[in-house]
Order: structure tokens, then sequence, then C-alpha cells
């Protein structure tokens, strides 16, 4: 499969399935988001499925999400010769070919059919473009996970534990990896109320899954009795009594003191929050309420971005929670989001097709973003941003 950041148009993925089927070849992944969730469904084991799919409540703020970005419509442009488009953008220094990337997946590693999912999604990284932010709890150490990057850029993602030596580890083990920035999770010092969870009586971690980056780690290691190899069970057990810690903005500043990568904090949706990080040195915002894991009741993330961005007042702002299509995609762009993270999408094209699965998806969500660029008149990604490009409906 050719790289995709090396096409011209990500809208020519649409032409390399026509022509396959002229010779009877047709695609082996599903084409829309309901057809994905349904392979996945009957292929992952059903407490995965549950954690993955969940979440918090009875699931409204999750759902809302997702139906926020039918309050929107992109208005359409002709006759501006829109046969090229541009969907590059910078961040932080680097030239990225999208603005697409892979938000955290704290279970991504138990995804795949061979449990190394962590691994397959890093390929994904390297086959697509699209940069990976790898999750603090992963099946298999970051570093290995980071050395399947090839030359797409990686980002580590920290839940920030009680002790603060191991938090530095973790980062500068990180920076040693050659991940190019750190995205600390606020919203995730403790577990929210998940009742697909809680009925299976499910929680992965405490069943030591995912916790390589932990109990590879020396400092973490170093708080033990035995090594987690002789008795995993009081390894976790260490593990659930450190690992959330309630940050404050008093916190900000030894978090900023951590890393000279860029940092960008993840969970913001007030304004005000959003200029209290930005003077404390944040690199960048992430808008985001965990995809509605975390806690029911409260807005849609999406409803949220246009005050996040205002507020940012240029400093760049990454986006997740609710991505389905690649019409999602423009319209979070359209919002004002440097760049756009999807999840689980990318979940479910691991569960049924595992690296190649990834990039499929990947793929079809840069396709019909960019055919909706073409289509609708909008050839680079500041005619997005343009006034009145969107419209709430």
């Amino acid at each position: 499969m050719a790289d995709m950041s090396s096409r011209e148009q990500y809208g020519d993925y649409q032409l390399e399935i026509y022509f396959n089927g002229l010779f009877g070849v047709l695609p082996t992944m599903p084409m829309d988001f309901p057809a994905l969730q349904a392979r996945a469904e009957a292929a992952l084991p059903p407490s995965v499925l549950s954690y993955v799919a969940g979440g918090a409540g009875d699931e409204a703020t999750q759902r809302s999400n997702v139906s926020a970005f039918g309050g929107w419509g992109l208005v359409p442009r002709m006759m501006v010769g829109a046969a090229k488009r541009d969907l590059e953008v910078d961040l932080f220094g680097l030239r990225l070919p999208s603005p697409l990337f892979m938000a955290p997946i704290g279970v991504i590693g138990l995804c795949a059919q061979d449990g190394h999912g962590d691994l397959a999604t890093a390929r994904a990284a390297a086959k697509s473009g699209v940069p990976m932010v790898a999750s603090t709890l992963t099946v298999d150490p970051m570093e290995q996970v980071a050395a399947e990057f090839g030359d797409t850029p990686g980002f580590f993602q920290l839940y920030t534990p009680t002790d603060r030596a191991l938090a530095e580890s973790l980062v500068h083990r990180a920076e040693a990896a050659g991940f190019k920035g750190i995205v600390v999770t606020l919203d995730t010092w403790i577990t929210g109320w998940r009742p697909r969870d809680l009925a299976a009586s499910n929680f992965p971690q405490l069943r030591g899954h995912a916790l390589a980056n932990y109990t590879s780690d020396p400092v973490f290691r170093a708080r033990l009795a035995k090594p987690p190899e002789e008795d995993m069970r009081a390894a976790v057990l260490e593990w659930a009594g450190i690992f959330g810690n309630p940050l404050t903005w008093e916190d900000l500043p030894w978090l900023r003191s951590m890393t000279s990568l860029p940092l960008i904090l993840k969970g913001i949706c007030a304004p005000e929050d959003v200029r209290r990080a930005k003077d404390g040195g944040v690199d960048a915002i992430y808008c985001s309420n965990h995809g509605g894991r975390q806690a029911n009741g409260g807005l849609p993330a999406l409803q949220a971005l246009p005050e996040v961005v205002a507020a940012a007042d240029g400093l760049p702002v990454l986006f997740d929670s609710g991505i389905r299509s690649g019409a999602d995609v423009i319209k979070a762009l359209a919002l004002g989001a440097t760049a756009v993270g999807v999840g689980r999408p990318y979940a479910y094209g691991l569960a049924v097709g595992g690296t190649d699965g990834i990039v499929h998806v990947l793929r079809s969500l840069l396709a019909e973003a960019d055919l909706i660029m073409a289509v609708d008149g909008y050839p680079t990604l500041a005619d997005l941003r343009a006034e009145g490009a969107l419209r709430r409906l």
C-alpha cells in the first residue's frame, strides 16, 4: 500500500477503490462507520468492546459529541477552482501532511487480534503519515512503540501519577524514545462512572493489562518488593494506588519544567482554563471531553471548540470527541481546530483489519475530507476557517 502522505490528493483513494473494482477486487473493509462498528463488535471480546465502545452514565454526552456535528453546515462555494487541495499543517515546527492524528486510547493494545495493538497502530502511523498519540497505558513499552513510527512523528500521552519521580521518569523516557510532544490528560485522575464496565466488573488495568510502561520503568520497579514478573498482583495494587494525580494550576510550573518538548494539556473546554494554561507556558490546548467516557451530562466538545480557539488566541488547538467521518473532520477544522484526533473509528479498524484496517480508516477519513473541500470549493484550510464558511443549521 502506498504511503498516503505522498499521494497527490487524499481523495484519489476513491479512484483506487473504483479501479480495483474493474478487476473484481472489492473492499474488504467497511466504507462507513456503522458498518465498521458492526464488524468490530463481532471481532472484539465483549469485555474489550464494552471498554472501548462505552461511555459514562447513560452515555448521553458520548452521543451528543457525535450529534453536535449535525448542527453545523458548510456553505458551498463555486467557481473557485479547487482542483488542488492543501491539507498540510504546521505543528510545533513539524510540517504534517494532514491535520489528522490518532487520539490516545488506553486499551488499543487489546484491540488487535494478536494483543499488540499499540505496535500495530504505530505501524499504521508510519504507513499513513498520520501521527499517533501513544497512551501511558500500553501493552508494549513506549520505546518499542516509538521504534515503529518510521518518519512519522509521535506524541506521548501522560496520565500523571502521584509519584512525581515516576512522572518525570516516564516523560524522560518518552524524550529519549523520540516522541515529539507530551500530552497531559487532565480529566482522568479518577475514573468516571461507566455502567457497561461496572456491569461486567471489568477494569483491564486491574487485571494486569496495558501496564507495560509502568512495569518496565525503573522508578516504578523500585517501589515494589518483588519484580512484576514474580508478583504482578502486587504491581497492579501499587499502580492502582499511584495512578491518578488530581492536578491543580499550582502543578503547572512543575509539568512545564519536566520537559523541553511541546507541552499539550488535554481536556480543556473552558476559555478561562485556556487562558491560565497559556499564561503557564503550554504549547497547545487539547479541547476534548474524553469522548464522553469520563463524565456524563456535559456539553459536547464541539460546542466548546469555538470559544477555546478564541481564548487560545493563536496557540494551536487540538480537538477530539465524536469524530466519525471526514465531514466531522472538516467541521472541526472550520471551527478553528489546528489538528483533529480520531479515536473509536481507528480502534475498530484495528479490530477488524490490523494495521491495514487502521490505514484504511485513516485514508477514508482523509479522502472524504479532501473531496468535501474539492466539491464545496475550499482549496486550503485557511479557506475553511474563513468567516462564514460554516453556519449553524
